[in-house]
């Protein structure tokens, strides 16, 4: 696998998307930002490491997943609500008709 400086890989293990910084013989020096937005900078083996392409498009599907799952999540919440208002709009009919 030939990397150059820019280059994004990630480890074969799995993990957060890489960029290459310098490549040696044996050894990458990587950069990726941390869940925090803390940048972290470490030096691995090539051996570890796989190519991968970043797709700006999956990425936002990926926001857009997120967005609507939480839209969902608050339609669920009024949909509980307006239930509970006819479970109690139902007892004041049944106390008029008694």
């Amino acid at each position: 696998m030939e990397l150059k400086p820019g280059d994004v890989v990630i480890l074969k293990s799995g993990g957060h998307p890489l960029t290459v910084v310098e490549v040696n013989e044996e050894n990458v020096e990587c950069l990726w930002m941390g869940v925090d937005g803390d940048l972290f900078r470490e030096t691995l083996p090539v051996i570890a490491l796989e190519s991968t392409e970043l797709d700006p498009e999956e990425d936002e599907a990926e926001d857009d997943e997120e967005e609507d799952e939480d839209e969902d999540e608050d339609e669920d919440e009024e949909e509980e609500d307006d239930e509970d208002e006819d479970d109690d709009g139902d007892r004041k009919k049944k106390r008029k008709a008694a």
